[in-house]
């Protein structure tokens, strides 16, 4: 009896493998199969490791009270003089809000701009509060009604505001070179001033209001008169001993007699405002003491109140720039030594 042909089922299948064509075993499996498998194991291990990391971070949060109306960046915000409560904020959503600090309560949104708002500040009564705004535009409200009174318009981008010390005249710094005065709260525009190559980055009347001092990102300082416009004194980096790079920042003493500038090229230089004339070439705080040192290219060295601002002492005798000096620290009477240009 012949063999008959036997037939595996269906059913019967274990295992299905692929030979090559020399016979030589099965082929191997595609190594994009390998390589998604082991990112697949990377991927779940990084994603334990996060989870991991994210258990292990402890959040401190120090405040007492937190405002959270804003729905972008915050950039500025002031205090009400008076009230110590009341907080405005200004931010990216192009909105300000007048919020109570003891409480976290919203009192009332301040809308208008339609771009970011960069300044907001109260005027030194507490009667009004501004904002400026990248839209170039500035709005004033009463305090204590929330009623808009001003809107001011003729300035680039608004990059700061500061309010007279002794009255309601408000100053605003722009990216266009120009800083812009009004009389509040007529809105009347009383100066425009223009002598910066750059954005006008800080600026501010002097605390005395007889002045106004700005600072730019071309690297110059101006002293203005608010009256006139005029500018009484001009500093740039074509003198050698100021910034290289744009000022960013400034601060004058309650004296209006000194100011100090801060710079993006990591400096800041005191600046004698008293006589209108020159840079201050060099500063030291004295050992153990509230007493800081300067000497000027005015041709003299005065002795100040780190404490107050005043000036306690000056020096003269030299008939050119001083250069620098030196302190002696171990003897009960100060010794100076002078070096002139």
């Amino acid at each position: 009896m012949a063999d008959q042909e036997e037939f595996i089922e269906q059913d019967e299948i274990i295992e299905e493998q692929v030979l090559d064509d020399q016979d030589n075993g099965p082929i191997p499996m595609d190594d994009d199969d390998d390589n998604a498998e082991v990112e697949d194991e990377v991927e779940d291990e990084a994603s334990i490791n996060e989870t991991n990391n994210e258990e292990m971070v402890e959040l401190v949060d120090d405040s007492v009270q937190g405002f959270f109306g804003h729905k972008d960046s915050v950039y500025a915000v002031d205090i009400h003089p008076i009230d110590q409560n009341i907080i405005v904020s200004g931010g990216g959503d192009e909105k300000s809000f007048l919020w109570r600090s003891d409480t976290g309560e919203q009192i009332c949104e301040l809308s208008g701009h339609s771009d970011t708002v960069q300044s907001v500040l109260f005027s030194k009564d507490g009667q009004y509060v501004a904002s400026g705004g990248m839209d170039g535009k500035v709005f004033v409200w009463k305090v204590d009604n929330r009623e808009l009174i001003a809107s001011l318009e003729g300035p680039d981008e608004v990059v700061w505001l500061d309010w007279h010390p002794k009255g309601t005249i408000l100053l605003a710094g722009a990216n266009d070179g120009t800083m812009w005065m009004w009389q509040i709260p007529s809105g009347n525009c009383m100066n425009v001033f223009s002598g910066h190559a750059g954005p006008v980055t800080a600026g501010q009347f002097t605390p005395d209001g007889k002045k106004i001092v700005s600072g730019s990102e071309d690297s110059s300082l101006i002293l203005w008169d608010p009256k006139t416009a005029a500018a009484s004194l001009k500093i740039s980096r074509e003198d050698a001993r100021f910034h290289r790079e744009g000022i960013t920042s400034l601060a004058i003493n309650k004296e209006s007699a000194l100011i100090l500038t801060g710079s993006t090229d990591g400096s800041a230089i005191l600046v004698n405002l008293s006589n209108g004339a020159d840079a201050i070439i060099k500063l030291q705080w004295h050992l153990d003491s509230p007493l800081l040192t300067t000497c000027s290219a005015d041709r003299t060295v005065r002795l100040w109140d780190g404490r107050t601002g005043n000036n306690e002492k000056t020096w003269h005798g030299h008939q050119d720039s001083i250069l620098g000096f030196a302190l002696s620290k171990y003897e009960s009477n100060i010794r100076l030594i002078f070096m002139e240009l």
